[in-house]
């Protein structure tokens, strides 16, 4: 299970809604079992079925979080128009089995679903998202 503060829950889900109909994308850090920062990421593929975080952006919040002492939480990305549940590219660059992938499904009227997993050597498990 992984606990989101509903103000952070709230963000992503109006990062979704900004972005659509392309996919958004962002990064979530905190300390323990805590999730106390979200990251926006520029989606450098600018694609409705694909995301690809900005390198330097990427780069930067990984010093921020280092710095701060920081541990990566979570990755989330959001589907517009199509299922929270991880795609094949999805599981193909999971690259951090440690981060909990977090699907936010958005369709035409702001309506969302949204899911976690995990992506360990490309199986998929699911994983509770707790909103407090």
């Amino acid at each position: 299970m992984i606990k989101i503060p509903s103000s952070i829950h709230k963000e992503m889900v109006e990062h979704a809604r900004t972005d659509f109909p392309l996919e958004c994308c962002g990064i979530l850090g905190g300390k323990g079992d805590d999730i106390s920062h979200i990251y926006k990421m520029t989606n450098t593929d600018s694609s409705r079925v694909s995301y690809l975080m900005d390198p330097k952006e990427q780069i930067m919040v990984f010093k921020e979080m280092r710095n701060l002492g920081l541990e990566l939480k979570a990755i989330y990305h959001s589907h517009p128009n199509h299922p929270a549940y991880p795609s094949m590219t999805d599981v193909n660059l999971a690259y951090y089995p440690e981060a909990v992938y977090i699907i936010i499904s958005i369709k035409d009227n702001g309506d969302y679903e949204m899911r976690g997993f995990r992506i360990t050597d490309k199986e998929i498990t699911e994983t509770i998202l707790k909103s407090e």
